[in-house]
């Protein structure tokens, strides 16, 4: 017996790792209030794509990536499924723990595309710790806070029910809220002010436009709302426009959608154009190249706001494992979207408590994939 269980350890920590087989689930996240509205678009439900990776030893690793649709980044849900496809060409019977390869071979078969790889990536980093037996924010260089500060967004409505919603979500426990403007702009000081009016003491808001305001609307907003304690979020499409608006207005900003690597980071921090940066996963293509990300910017004392475009659990605890290894007082905060959704695609996510998120101490993600839910893979490649 004590034989058989050697023999069976030396297979699990000395056999190559392979890649054997690559399924694509897709799932559709609708949404528990029943829309998310942003700038100018708004969504009943959400199309993720779910990976799950096979290897020769029966260790399983999953990812999930969710773009909002092209029509906000060029990213798109049908994509991630077609580049995934192309990528398995050249990912089947190579090692996943060999993560570094991995990204070298996604790199050189597709250029750009980061969001496709993002997913694979993770599943590699799950996997890695299975194998390992340590959880994934170990492997990441190891917990810096036992548990990570969200934020709640208030999806764009009507002042008044917005308003509504900053209260019920303070109810909650919810310190930190992000709500969403954008579309009006004479609107959109009317919905500042009122959710900020209901903001209790101490707590933190920030007004996400999501590239949704033209240069001079955008000054005109933030000049309006001056005298509020609030964070202004990507007021317009281009770092150039935002970096114009920050020089004409006053309150503290945070940039999002032109942060697409690590050049633009350094950029905006030379020329003093960004106070907090929202990391976004699958933006930067998966958790080795945002933990590159993230530590240039703690290096550089750069806040951050830890999260993805969109997801479900699987996402969650992706987001979890990199925020709990960024120290406390650089993690400005983070997002739990299965909060959101009414879709569980895995047991085993983040715990979500009074406005902050603790991640799972079991190997990998520490997740466990729903495959009711996830139903059959529409997509199914074979070394």
């Amino acid at each position: 017996m004590i034989r058989m269980e050697m023999i069976k350890l030396i297979k699990k920590y000395f056999t190559i790792l392979k890649i054997k087989e690559i399924k694509i689930f897709q799932v559709n996240l609708t949404m528990k209030e029943g829309h998310y509205s942003w700038s100018n678009q708004s969504f009943r439900s959400f199309d993720s794509t779910v990976v799950e990776i096979i290897t020769n030893q029966g260790i399983s690793g999953f990812g999930e990536i969710c773009p909002l649709g092209p029509s906000y980044l060029p990213s798109y849900s049908e994509g991630v499924r077609v580049g995934i496809k192309k990528l398995s060409e050249i990912l089947l019977g190579k090692d996943p723990s060999n993560i570094n390869n991995i990204n070298f071979l996604m790199d050189n078969a597709l250029k750009g595309h980061p969001y496709v790889k993002s997913a694979v990536d993770i599943a590699c980093w799950d996997i890695l710790g299975k194998k390992m037996n340590i959880p994934v924010y170990t492997l990441l260089g190891g917990k810096l806070q036992s548990k990570v500060k969200l934020f709640k967004v208030i999806s764009r409505d009507i002042p008044e029910i917005m308003q509504e919603k900053v209260n019920e979500y303070q109810e909650q426990g919810y310190q930190q809220f992000q709500m969403k403007v954008g579309a009006e702009p004479t609107v959109d000081i009317s919905r500042i002010k009122l959710v900020s009016k209901d903001l209790k003491a101490g707590n933190i808001l920030g007004a996400d436009a999501n590239c949704g305001w033209k240069q001079h609307d955008a000054i005109r907003v933030i000049n309006a709302v001056s005298d509020l304690d609030i964070y202004i979020e990507q007021p317009c499409l281009t770092y150039e426009e935002c970096k114009a608006v920050r020089k004409k207005t006053n309150l503290p900003f945070i940039l999002d959608e032109c942060m697409d690597s690590i050049q633009s980071a350094l950029r905006a921090w030379n020329e003093n154009s960004v106070d907090i940066i929202n990391l976004k996963i699958s933006r930067l293509g998966g958790l080795s190249k945002s933990k590159l990300f993230k530590d240039i910017c703690c290096s550089l004392g750069i806040s951050l706001t830890i999260e993805d475009s969109w997801g479900s659990q699987i996402a969650d605890a992706a987001i979890g494992h990199l925020a709990h290894t960024t120290p406390a007082e650089l993690h400005f905060q983070s997002s739990a979207f299965h909060e959101y959704t009414n879709v569980v695609t895995a047991e085993g996510a983040p715990t979500v408590k009074e406005g902050y998120m603790y991640c799972s101490e079991n190997p990998g993600l520490g997740i466990i994939p729903n495959h009711k839910e996830l139903g059959n893979p529409v997509l199914h490649f074979f070394d």
